[in-house]
Formats: C-alpha cells, structure tokens, sequence
C-alpha cells in the first residue's frame, strides 16, 4: 500500500453492538488493506443523523452529516455491509445516504458520489444471508451516480460464520470476500492511478 493507493470507505448499515454486518465491514477493511487499498472503517453509531427532513436541512446541515461528508470526500469508494430488514434495506442505511446526496454549498446534489465506486456485503444468521435487501441497495447506489461492482457477497449463517479472531471460518466465503475486495482495489487503480 502507498500513500496514493485507492481509499476505500467502510460501514455497515447498522448501529447494533455486535452487528454482524459490522463485523463483516470490519473484515472487509482488513482485507482491502492487504489487498493493496487504503480502508477507512466507521460505525455509523458515532454519526447519529436526523430523520431526513427538508425543514431541518433549512435550518443548517446538521453537525454529523457535515463530518460525514468530509469523510466520504475523502475516499474514491465505499464497500457497504447491508443488513436486510423485512427483506429491505435498514432506516439507517437509506437516511445516511439520502442525507449525503443532498446538495451543499458548491457541491451539487450527488455531487460527493460522482465517480465514485461501491461494493456490497450482506450478513444474515438466517439462511437467505440478506440477499432479498441486495438489489434494492445496488438499485439505490447506482441511483446515486456510483459505479457498483456486480456479484455481491451474501453470507447466511452468520452467527456462527466467523472465529474468535473475527476472520470467516469457511475459506471458500474469505475467497469470494478476498475477490470482492480485490476488484474493487483494481477497479479503483485503473481508474484513479
């Protein structure tokens, strides 16, 4: 990894302590790291966000979403953890990024994704590994002017997926998770290098 190598924001779309879908992101940052890439891991817990509202937005963007943005400036990507509510995707992960879509001082609405690039994950302890919630994230993304890497990774079972040290105990799921990472990596090198 250098200075210039691709940087890449992660999150889950949950705040839950314990959040497999945290873990996951967790995981993921690790991996893009020594694949070559530069993660950026945050818990969008540290980042309480308002219920979007026009009428908020009127009086000042809030403190959060303004520490958000910076962030997000920062990177060429982000790689999603999306955990899967009622077969959707979470409150929190639809209002963090419809908050980050709205326009802000010089930067038109969209204007922060534009360019950008993204990778989605999904854990479940059940059996569907949130699958159902995966192409209505990826429609969203790509609503938000990102380039999204096809092939998601969906993990079922994920209460008992990973060992203590946080890796994925069945090596083929590190493989797809490894090959997931690396694409986005190399995506990002020819584009930006």
């Amino acid at each position: 990894m250098t200075s210039n190598s691709p940087k890449v924001l992660v999150f889950a779309g949950s705040a839950r302590e314990g959040s497999l879908n945290k873990q996951l992101a967790q995981l993921a940052a690790k991996r893009i790291e020594a694949l070559g890439g530069q993660a950026t891991f945050i818990d969008l817990k540290d980042y309480p966000c308002p219920l979007f509202d026009q009428d908020i937005e009127a009086q000042g963007m809030p403190d959060n979403v303004l520490k958000l943005r910076a962030i997000l400036a920062e990177h060429q990507a982000v790689f999603i953890a999306s955990p899967e509510y009622n077969g959707f995707i979470t409150p929190l992960l639809k209002n963090t990024l419809d908050w980050l879509s709205r326009p802000y001082e010089d930067t038109p609405g969209l204007g922060l994704f534009a360019g950008k690039w993204a990778a989605l994950v999904a854990a479940s302890p059940g059996g569907l590994g949130g699958i159902r919630a995966m192409p209505l994230a990826q429609q969203l993304l790509a609503n938000l002017s990102l380039t999204v890497l096809p092939q998601p990774l969906s993990l079922p079972g994920a209460g008992s997926a990973f060992d203590e040290a946080g890796a994925l105990k069945d090596d083929a799921t590190g493989q797809k998770l490894d090959a997931l990472c690396q694409r986005l990596v190399d995506s990002l090198a020819k584009t930006h290098g």
